[in-house]
């Protein structure tokens, strides 16, 4: 998840902790953390910036953070956490009943406190994590098995159904021979009588696509009279 893109208010009249909050959603990645130490002073901000979520103090000099949330529900629907030093039931359900997303209880740990905050965006804005794409890598090439492309120097390629079909069953055996048979089954399917001609083909297209000199292979070897062998990356 981006954390950057999200703007956190932080509501507590106590500036050690107010400080100590805003550090740690920093550390997280939040990078524009709101502060404020009172119910006027948190509508102020609030109003002001438009933040995308709030952490709430009950416990406020000018009132509690359940009037604040309240006046905040009135023109916003952004997620709300309450923070108190209290662990009473009275007050997470009357929180929670408030229509709260979350309550956590001071002292706190600094990771349980990201968790909750990045757990109640995630729900909120229904963000979808973000995942490393999968790479398979041949020197300076690489296909990206989630796309079936192939990627040389910022340029993509796309391979074809059977030409992916091919770098996979040589891919799941790397380093070893695949013999023209199990290739192509792995393409064809059962019935595949015939087609050791095509085989070659898609191979020589593969090869095009892979080989920075499909002429003299380094990647994709021919093991004469049994198959093909992807070789291993050099480390």
């Amino acid at each position: 998840m981006e954390n950057y893109r999200y703007k956190i208010l932080i509501v507590d009249d106590n500036t050690e902790l107010v400080n100590l909050i805003a550090a740690i959603l920093k550390e997280a990645g939040y990078r524009e953390v709101l502060t404020a130490r009172s119910v006027k002073e948190g509508l102020k901000v609030f109003h002001e910036s438009r933040p995308d979520m709030a952490v709430l103090d009950i416990m406020l000099p000018d009132g509690d953070g359940f009037l604040l949330f309240t006046k905040m529900r009135e023109v916003s629907e952004i997620p709300i956490l309450f923070l108190s030093a209290k662990d009473e039931d009275e007050d997470r359900l009357f929180g929670l009943g408030l229509g709260a997303d979350d309550y956590i209880t001071k002292p706190f740990l600094p990771k349980e406190l990201v968790l909750r905050v990045h757990a109640v965006l995630k729900r909120t804005y229904h963000i979808k994590e973000e995942k490393e794409e999968a790479v398979i890598r041949l020197g300076e090439h690489e296909v990206l098995p989630e796309r079936a492309v192939v990627r040389f120097k910022g340029e993509e390629a796309a391979l074809t159904a059977k030409e992916f079909a091919l770098f996979m069953k040589l891919n799941q055996n790397r380093g070893r021979i695949v013999t023209f048979d199990a290739l192509c089954n792995a393409v064809w399917g059962d019935f595949y009588y015939g087609y050791e001609n095509t085989l070659m083909v898609h191979i020589r297209h593969l090869r095009e696509k892979l080989e920075d000199d499909p002429s003299h292979p380094k990647w994709i070897l021919t093991a004469r009279g049994l198959g093909y062998r992807l070789m291993k990356e050099q480390l």
